[in-house]
């Protein structure tokens, strides 16, 4: 699979706000959380590409991963989101590692959170993030530089 981050620009906003709304659906519906505007809405409202790439593989929009400064040495990890046709393939590992690596590379800190019950905690543990705290809806996790 060849995959590569491009910058992300305005115009890649709305094709973000629908991959959130089909990635994210069956976990908030779950919650009993989901609102068809307010999924989308949530992204448009964050959206910020100047710390946002899109994901392409062989060309053609698969995701999306935002990294934004929170302080000198903390970063935050957003909407990173895969279309469902590339997951379990080793994609979200890949981008994940790459994120990781700038990250240990400012000697920063990673903080996240993840929807409770949501597959994708398992990614974030197998690449050392640890529970921070929790609610009933979101599980905030971190991983300090290595």
């Amino acid at each position: 699979m060849n995959w590569t981050l491009r910058p992300a620009t305005h115009e890649d906003l709305e094709e973000l706000a629908e991959l959130r709304a089909v990635v994210m659906r069956p976990d908030l519906e779950r919650l009993g959380r989901y609102d068809e505007h307010r999924v989308r809405q949530r992204l448009r409202d964050a959206y910020a590409p100047e710390h946002t790439q899109i994901i392409e593989v062989d060309g053609e929009f698969a995701g999306s991963v935002s990294v934004r400064p929170a302080t000198a040495d903390v970063r935050w990890l957003e909407h990173f989101y895969l279309s469902p046709r590339h997951q379990g393939r080793g994609l979200g590992t890949a981008v994940l590692g790459t994120v990781l690596t700038t990250a240990d590379a400012e000697r920063a800190t990673v903080k996240l959170n993840v929807l409770q019950g949501s597959p994708a905690r398992k990614l974030y543990e197998r690449h050392g993030f640890v529970v921070e705290n929790e609610d009933p809806v979101d599980v905030f996790m971190v991983r300090k530089f290595l």
